[in-house]
């Protein structure tokens, strides 16, 4: 059982994912009318002129990009991962309406709050997906295909497919809604961001200076957190420069700037933001 857990914790969040996705498009995303990109929106564009089931639809506009990604982009492994996200949220998309509690026109008629709930809820529902190594299907099969065998970046083939998706729920929806989509589709990504990778960014710094040691024992000891000595040299003077690298909290940046001008108001201090860190005190590394 041990054994498996690592599998079945994966496919937990893979399935779980696709319920909150379910529940983002059903309860804000569909009665607004917001389409925002791949298979979905195309889902929900075909739905507005025929009635059929958009989570029917979703599962069959999978069929040919599922052949495509056992080809081109792992086989069994990434397919079956993918076939269950798709499958859990096709199914979950038409199975919320049977449920008598549901409310079917969602629960607001309010466009801004529609396509602000809806990214987060979606995104948290995608980037618990992610976080189970599997996929949302649709444009992420196709963005991944062109990556591979075109050399396009991720972020230029989801703009190319979610732009193409959005245009056209423009011409059917509306200008306005197509204009909502978008803040949609961009406020989704930072919160897929933030679900797999956590909210708590860290600061990552460089500090040049002629007391190492002396800054080095600060740290340490008032701040309990570890230091880096590199090697580095001064393009001018051509002479060894070592440079301090230390990973602190948000929180601890004025701390360390303080510490930093206090031993040596002439030293250079860069200050850059980091996604994540892994290791003692901060967070274990997790698969």
């Amino acid at each position: 059982m041990k054994n498996n857990w690592p599998a079945v914790r994966d496919y937990s969040l893979v399935v779980a994912g696709a319920l909150v996705q379910a529940v983002g498009l059903r309860l804000f995303l569909v009665p607004a009318e917001l389409a925002s990109g791949g298979i979905s929106g195309i889902s929900q564009m075909i739905n507005h002129f025929t009635g059929w089931p958009i989570g029917l639809m979703v599962f069959i506009g999978n069929i040919p990009l599922f052949i495509l990604g056992w080809r081109l982009l792992g086989g069994s492994r990434f397919t079956i991962r993918t076939l269950v996200a798709v499958a859990s949220y096709s199914f979950f998309t038409d199975a919320l309406l049977w449920l008598p509690f549901f409310p079917k026109t969602g629960i607001t008629t309010d466009l801004v709050l529609n396509s602000l709930y809806g990214a987060v809820v979606s995104g948290i529902g995608y980037g618990l997906v992610y976080r189970g190594q599997g996929t949302s299907g649709g444009s992420d099969i196709l963005a991944r295909i062109l990556n591979r065998w075109r050399g396009i970046s991720m972020t230029q083939s989801y703009l190319m497919t979610d732009t193409l998706v959005i245009l056209g729920a423009g011409f059917i929806f509306g200008w306005q809604k197509a204009l909502y989509a978008i803040i949609t589709l961009y406020v989704s990504g930072l919160v897929v961001d933030t679900t797999m990778e956590g909210a708590g960014t860290v600061r990552s710094a460089l500090i040049v200076t002629d007391l190492c040691k002396e800054i080095s024992a600060r740290i340490l000891k008032e701040m309990e957190r570890g230091v880096t000595i590199l090697e580095g040299t001064g393009a001018y003077t051509g002479e060894p420069r070592p440079v301090l690298y230390c990973v602190v909290t948000r929180s601890e940046v004025q701390q360390l700037k303080t510490i930093v001008h206090e031993m040596d108001p002439k030293a250079f201090m860069v200050v850059g933001a980091a996604h994540e860190a892994l290791g003692e005190g901060f967070q274990p590394f997790k698969r």
